[in-house]
């Protein structure tokens, strides 16, 4: 049995495509998937649970790569909202720019976007890295718990709104913090996990020059005489 084969979604459906993924690769002595015209198509390539290459030669739609486990998936053109969407293990990479919420609430796993990424931008992050070699916007990390966001821009306003134990690192402008985020000193710590970070995205960067942005944890408790205001 050949080690690669190929799916062409003008002639193949995402279904059909998903299905083989789900039900047939795996145990398979395929290593190699690739996915021709994909268009702006949505869903593909979610759920994958294998240690397989996934080429997508073109620009997809939502929900790419979601839910991955063990996969490396690469997006060879712009993606559309919540790419590597709680993605559990393995790489997700976009050669391009990503839409709103990419790695919404990622456990896990590495999601890597050469490009952009809009509004939202790791939120609800659990646990995954993120990296970002250009720009995020607004409300980026958004109630991030756990795990790490590199921009290798700049941030836009509300960066971190609501921070749990997420860790963000910053190497442009930040436009503004959200509530309860603060900038922290940049330890020894922080700029050796940076650098490994940013090798294993396959990006350059001086970890020294970033700017570290973590939770002031000020709204952990429930404070009755704040009368709402934090």
């Amino acid at each position: 049995m050949s080690d690669s084969r190929e799916f062409d979604l003008a002639a193949t459906s995402v279904r059909e495509l998903n299905q083989y993924l789900h039900a047939e690769l795996p145990g398979s002595d395929v290593t190699r998937i690739s996915v021709q015209n994909p268009n702006g198509q949505h869903s593909i390539g979610a759920g994958l649970d294998c240690p397989v290459e996934v080429d997508i030669h073109g620009h997809a739609g939502y929900f790419i790569a979601g839910m991955n486990k063990q996969a490396r998936v690469t997006v060879h053109g712009n993606v559309g909202w919540s790419v590597g969407e709680n993605m559990m293990s393995g790489q997700v990479r976009v050669n391009g720019h990503a839409s709103e919420s990419a790695g919404a609430s990622a456990h896990g796993g590495l999601l890597v976007i050469d490009g952009d990424a809009s509004s939202r931008c790791g939120i609800s992050l659990k646990g995954g890295n993120v990296v970002v070699a250009g720009d995020v916007g607004h409300f980026s990390a958004f109630m991030a718990q756990a795990g790490t966001m590199v921009v290798c821009g700049n941030a836009g306003a509300n960066l971190g709104d609501s921070l749990y134990e997420a860790v963000i690192y910053v190497g442009g402008s930040i436009d503004s913090l959200g509530a309860d985020a603060r900038e922290e000193p940049m330890e020894a710590s922080d700029v050796e996990a940076l650098r490994d970070l940013l090798t294993e995205a396959g990006l350059e960067g001086d970890a020294e020059n970033f700017r570290r942005v973590g939770s002031a944890r000020s709204l952990y408790h429930w404070n009755a005489e704040a009368h709402q205001e934090y």
